[in-house]
């Protein structure tokens, strides 16, 4: 895909961070939206910008979480627009909390999101995106989907899920030939809500980290705009590729975990440590 003009893109978490910068810059080269986000008044807010860029924009809130949800939006884009060619399941949510302190609950709360809301993403659309001749899936993991984190192990084991989901997906329809392409996307640290929303229980006290500011000191990691980001993400698309990582700290991290497979354990150990 070289060009996104007259094309319509799907995007979930499309209310503020990178959903917002992609339906931005997808808007200003013609391509039309259907966006969504649980958020309603940030999906307001990026449908106020992206409107009078010439585009069709629709909007719906959503939940990725609801399966049936997902499909009827799915659907509801085909009857708006005509046809999809692009899903971006970006969606996400975070959790600060030890495997020990962790509820069950909390563990599904992030599932949910981050990896059945890709699955649901993918399966709702990829019918859609066979029919329009021209289609591609862009999956949201992390640099956390190649390199685990003390106190992350719900949002590791979402995206590392995500990412061996796409991989498999994207080789299955290399074999089929089929008129459709993934991605699978790897963000470092973005300017985004996701660390401010990341829900943090007192468990992280066991490993030093202070439940109320250790999100914050997160906060410092997050240096690339999600307009940098969308930027990268999208000539990813129109160059095939099958991963994308963002943000030089992601290309260290990547780089760190094929060169110490294991031993990275001891030295994000470290770094934690140091954060406190």
């Amino acid at each position: 895909m070289k060009s996104f003009a007259n094309k319509v893109a799907a995007i979930t978490g499309a209310g503020s961070g990178i959903g917002r910068a992609l339906a931005l810059n997808l808007a200003q080269q013609g391509c039309s939206l259907a966006l969504s986000d649980v958020n309603e008044l940030g999906l307001a807010e990026t449908v106020s910008l992206v409107s009078g860029l010439g585009v069709k924009v629709t909007s719906q809130k959503l939940d990725v979480a609801d399966k049936d949800g997902v499909h009827a939006w799915a659907d509801k884009v085909v009857s708006d627009h005509g046809k999809v060619n692009l899903i971006f399941n970006n969606a996400g949510v975070a959790l600060g909390s030890t495997v020990e302190g962790m509820s069950y609950e909390e563990l599904a709360w992030v599932m949910n999101i981050n990896f059945w809301g890709v699955v649901y993403g993918t399966k709702a659309f990829l019918p859609y995106l066979k029919a329009s001749g021209e289609g591609h899936i862009i999956n949201v993991s992390s640099v956390f989907g190649i390199c685990s984190q003390p106190t992350q192990s719900a949002y590791n084991a979402s995206k590392f899920a995500v990412r061996g989901f796409t991989e498999a997906l994207r080789q299955e329809l290399d074999l089929e030939k089929a008129p459709v392409s993934v991605t699978c996307v790897h963000p470092g640290g973005i300017k985004t809500n996701i660390a401010k929303a990341a829900k943090m229980n007192d468990s992280v006290k066991s490993v030093g980290l202070d439940p109320l500011t250790g999100s914050k000191n997160f906060d410092k990691l997050l240096r690339t705009p999600p307009e940098d980001a969308a930027k990268v993400i999208l000539k990813a698309v129109q160059k095939d590729s099958r991963r994308v990582l963002i943000g030089t700290d992601a290309y260290a991290i990547d780089v760190m975990q094929r060169l110490l497979p294991t031993g990275y354990q001891q030295l994000v150990s470290m770094g934690t440590r140091l954060m406190k």
